[in-house]
């Protein structure tokens, strides 16, 4: 059996050697939290815009209260623009 020999400077390099390498894990560690909290971020300011637009989309949802009680004179009159169309094509597209 061969006992390695070693001395205070042998140890002292292993030792910086493991630091840097300790080091170096460190760095690339850190750098993909960067890139992680960038992209984070970017979805966040997304999140933000698409939240104003739906704010602004529903914002008149309530005025649609209004709507109910006149409902049956819309489709009152939606009939009868049913009627002015049907009167202006009879006779147009097709059968004879």
């Amino acid at each position: 059996m061969t006992v390695l020999a070693t001395t205070g400077h042998t140890l002292w390099e292993v030792s910086l050697l493991i630091g840097l390498v300790a080091a170096l894990v460190v760095v690339l560690l850190l750098l993909m939290l960067h890139r992680a909290v960038d992209a984070i971020d970017k979805s966040v300011v997304q999140l933000v815009d698409v939240a104003g637009k739906v704010a602004h989309n529903t914002s008149y949802i309530p005025q649609l209260k209004a709507t109910a009680p006149v409902l049956s004179q819309i489709v009152d009159e939606a009939i009868v623009q049913d009627g002015y169309m049907n009167a202006l094509t009879d006779g147009y597209g097709g059968a004879a």
